[in-house]
């Protein structure tokens, strides 16, 4: 891959991304295999849910706008929330996105040098089938059997949908702007304000919606110049 931002890496960055590599990525990682793994999973999730559905009724399609709102929100207090403070039950995803993922990718250096970097962005592909079985699963159970067994399969569809979206579009902001991923017009704005968001002044207060900002709207969180 090449990059056009390589040459001007600050060294702490530098060597931010020298130790990750050693102590994170496996002489084995594949960052295409890894991509098109999160791609792959997701949709045989989605495939699956969607297969299940039966006479779907127009209430019943409530369930996407509400759950898509739900996982905003949820991407929004978790990023605010654990990602950016340490507790000590959390301690790791805190370890794993302000320390690392923050050191690795800055404001002066945020996009990826080679394939192998997708390792610094992308879930491993364990913790979509934890935060499935964990979180997503229960959750469609209970719709299942209180509201009806289409809401509950639309719950998992949208969901797993906006996880892959998530992946995707944190993928995107990643990549080289000079591309041609990078240079689509959705794409360059939103990244835009995630990459101010990995200013180290700017992280614990602004742009927690890494896919729209809908909750940064709605909780004054979302940077503007003036600030």
């Amino acid at each position: 891959m090449q990059n056009s931002t390589m040459t001007t890496i600050p060294e702490p960055v530098r060597q931010a991304r020298a130790a990750f590599r050693e102590r994170r990525i496996s002489p084995h990682y594949s960052g295409p295999l890894h991509l098109a793994t999160t791609v792959g999973i997701s949709a045989l999730i989605a495939l699956a849910s969607g297969m299940m559905l039966e006479g779907v009724q127009a209430p019943e399609l409530l369930t996407i706008p509400v759950t898509l709102l739900y996982a905003n929100l949820s991407e929004y207090l978790g990023h605010r929330g654990p990602m950016h403070h340490k507790t000590r039950l959390l301690a790791g995803i805190f370890q794993r996105h302000t320390i690392e993922h923050h050191s690795f990718f800055t404001n002066e250096a945020p996009s990826f040098e080679s394939t192998r970097d997708y390792r610094a962005v992308l879930f491993p592909p364990i913790l979509l089938l934890f935060f499935f079985g964990c979180f997503a699963l229960p959750a469609a159970s209970v719709l299942y059997f209180v509201a009806s067994p289409n809401v509950g399969f639309l719950f998992v569809l949208t969901a797993i949908l906006y996880f892959l979206n998530y992946e995707l579009l944190h993928f995107a902001y990643h990549c080289d702007p000079g591309s041609r991923l990078g240079r689509l017009p959705l794409i360059e704005s939103l990244r835009r304000q995630h990459i101010r968001h990995h200013d180290k002044r700017l992280m614990t207060h602004y742009n927690f919606n890494i896919t729209y900002p809908v909750f940064d709207y709605l909780f004054g969180t979302r940077y503007r110049d003036e600030d």
